[in-house]
């Protein structure tokens, strides 16, 4: 398969119609959109880590979830943080391609997969087409359900506001959800799951009178690169998942 036809079947997924207006995905840089694709390494965050990796293990595709290039570039060289990374994958034959919000919209997108791993039942989508509302098999307290998600999603620290509601139907956005919390609300959940939604924020759940759960931008996203290199590697193509999250954290 040659990196344009990888594209395309990409894209057949998570089509380019999804794309919020204000994003940039896709095709983020290549030395050759003919050549063949013979390994794939799939990750939220084109790192320098995750080029390292994708170096080691001669991968000629890195598809990653957040653009490697957002902004508009005046330059590519070196002295460019991004620059530098777009300088060494060429330099080493790697192209890469991302999806981000018509993955985040898309059936079988990160919202989806993160629904699936919470067992969320019944799911429809809130937020423009972005999240999902699903109900839980069982309802929980908030305590409860904070520990939950803390061991579906692998993530390190799970910060919560408890609005003295039963969590049972959840509301989920991957990513930076702060500004759907009205969306939330509005679809009548007792709960609202997000990667980033902010201290203040969360500790306004009683006032607004919803459940609020922060898990981390990265633990709330990871689901999708990590089902997409399943994907892939189904396609013919050997493929590997990289964890590219840098932040630490010290329990």
């Amino acid at each position: 398969m040659t990196l344009k036809a990888l594209y395309e079947r990409l894209s057949a997924m998570y089509p380019v119609a999804l794309r919020a207006e204000w994003d940039n995905d896709g095709l983020m840089c290549s030395p050759d959109t003919n050549g063949e694709v013979t390994r794939v390494l799939c990750t939220l965050d084109v790192t320098d880590a995750a080029i390292d990796r994708a170096i080691a293990i001669h991968a000629d595709v890195i598809v990653s979830h957040h653009p490697l290039i957002f902004h508009p570039l005046s330059s590519v060289s070196p002295e460019d943080a991004v620059g530098r990374k777009v300088c060494r994958l060429l330099s080493a034959g790697i192209s890469v391609l991302s999806f981000h919000t018509r993955a985040d919209a898309a059936e079988g997108g990160v919202n989806d997969l993160l629904a699936e791993a919470l067992s969320l039942s019944s799911c429809v989508r809130f937020a423009d087409g972005l999240g999902r509302v699903g109900r839980l098999p069982a309802p929980m307290t908030a305590a409860e359900f904070a520990a939950y998600v803390k061991r579906c999603l692998g993530a390190p620290i799970v910060l919560y506001g408890d609005a003295a509601r039963p969590v049972s139907l959840v509301a989920v956005l991957g990513g930076s959800g702060k500004g759907e919390i009205g969306d939330a609300i509005a679809a009548g959940v007792d709960s609202y799951l997000s990667g980033r939604l902010s201290y203040e924020t969360v500790n306004e759940a009683a006032s607004l009178g919803i459940n609020l759960f922060e898990a981390g931008h990265f633990y709330t996203e990871a689901v999708f690169p990590k089902r997409l290199a399943a994907v892939i590697a189904e396609w013919g193509i050997p493929c590997e998942y990289f964890h590219s999250c840098e932040v630490g954290t010290v329990l």
